[in-house]
């Protein structure tokens, strides 16, 4: 395709301070959509206004398949067999995945987890407090809580947790060589064909246990199709939910009038949560799509075999949607934000995201109310380099 002037040559595109969106998304949302060059070769339309971004997701026209080679490739490693999970396909094999573990993420399912995901994190707080400040928020509380309770229920030994943190981070990584991501991709697929063997054999009463008997033993699923879905449960449980978190908290202490306000109306938590996760929309490079028809989205007519990328980030701050959309207030009602997604690859684990957020937040409002950050703190260093935004370290006192 020839280069046209509206051609947006370099993307992703940079938060200027770590956490507004880039100032960019505005103007184009305020255009008409363009095409960005991505630095993997291809170059797909850009979708930033919350409607069209919405209307992409759910539109039938436009393919998750990783299969399909005019899929926008934003990762140094091409698309092979070890990536293909259901997030990467369509129907019918996309919906028949997920619903083998669809019960296992109920509002239900998950008011059930609750009492362990707060003790678990009632021990991590515990430790905090034992510490002398200042501490690494990060490393104290925001990576070790998504990773005991995602371990907990698949049935990952704990002691194996630090093993799947350190492959995630590198599958993350947008700057990492294409032979580590495939070594940290196979170590994950070799560690994981070896543990549901072993289920396989004792099935527990866990996750995967219970997806054995449900499904494997009665020819609904295969070995290696559970285990690529272990690996991508793994993956978003663990880093984009510990990502959410060390902002979330990065984010109340920057706007200390909302720290107080959800100190004095725990009721708040739950639209907090939504509103800390239009803001902040950890996805830094939106959501992939590519047209198996013509299609036409706001207006916009997307070729058969054009690559889409709807931008989250952009779509969570439509004036037209959330007013005053780059101002954090935790009365908000942000209720319509699209950080999960949309339509039927809407994130399957977003219930257990929000019970780990939620009780996060309930704690540092009745543990930590007066934690900030140190006065000789450094400026914040983000993960630019990553598909999921998140924060290096954060220090805190108390």
């Amino acid at each position: 395709m020839p280069n046209s002037p509206d051609l947006l040559a370099e993307f992703p595109l940079r938060r200027p301070d770590g956490i507004s969106p880039p100032p960019l998304l505005a103007e184009l949302r305020n255009g008409e959509p363009r095409r960005v060059r991505l630095p993997y070769g291809s170059e797909p339309w850009l979708l930033t206004r919350h409607a069209d971004v919405r209307a992409a997701l759910a539109h039938p026209g436009l393919s998750a398949d990783s299969r399909n080679p005019g899929l926008p490739r934003v990762s140094p490693l091409p698309p092979g067999p070890s990536q293909v999970s259901f997030l990467r396909m369509d129907d019918p094999d996309h919906g028949r995945l997920r619903r083998t573990v669809t019960p296992e993420f109920t509002h239900r399912r998950i008011q059930e987890l609750r009492p362990g995901i707060r003790s678990t994190a009632e021990r991590l707080f515990d430790e905090l407090a034992r510490r002398t400040p200042p501490v690494d928020f990060i490393e104290a509380v925001a990576l070790p809580l998504p990773a005991l309770v995602i371990g907990g229920v698949l049935g990952v030994p704990e002691e194996d947790l630090d093993f799947f943190g350190g492959k995630c981070a590198v599958i993350a990584s947008t700057v990492a060589r294409p032979e580590e991501i495939g070594a940290a991709y196979a170590a994950m697929t070799a560690y994981l064909d070896d543990l549901i063997a072993r289920k396989e054999k004792e099935p527990g009463e866990d996750l995967l246990g219970r997806v054995i008997r449900r499904h494997l033993t009665a020819g609904t699923l295969n070995h290696g199709e559970l285990v690529a879905v272990a690996q991508l449960l793994i993956a978003a449980g663990l880093d984009t939910t510990s990502n959410m978190i060390g902002l979330a908290c990065a984010m109340l202490l920057r706007h200390p009038e909302q720290f107080a306000a959800l100190r004095a109306d725990s009721d708040l938590i739950p639209s907090a949560v939504d509103e800390l996760l239009r803001i902040l929309t950890i996805v830094q490079h939106g959501t992939v799509r590519v047209a198996t028809r013509d299609v036409t989205i706001g207006g916009l007519r997307i070729a058969e075999g054009d690559g889409v990328i709807c931008s989250l980030v952009a779509a969570d701050h439509d004036e037209s949607v959330f007013p005053d959309a780059d101002r954090f207030d935790v009365h908000r009602d942000a209720s319509a934000h699209l950080a999960f997604g949309h339509g039927v690859h809407q994130c399957l684990g977003q219930p257990l995201a929000r019970a780990e957020l939620e009780i996060v937040l309930r704690l540092l409002c009745e543990r930590f109310p007066d934690l900030h950050r140190p006065d000789d703190a450094e400026d914040l260093r983000f993960r630019d380099e990553s598909f999921v935004h998140g924060l290096q370290t954060l220090r805190v006192a108390w």
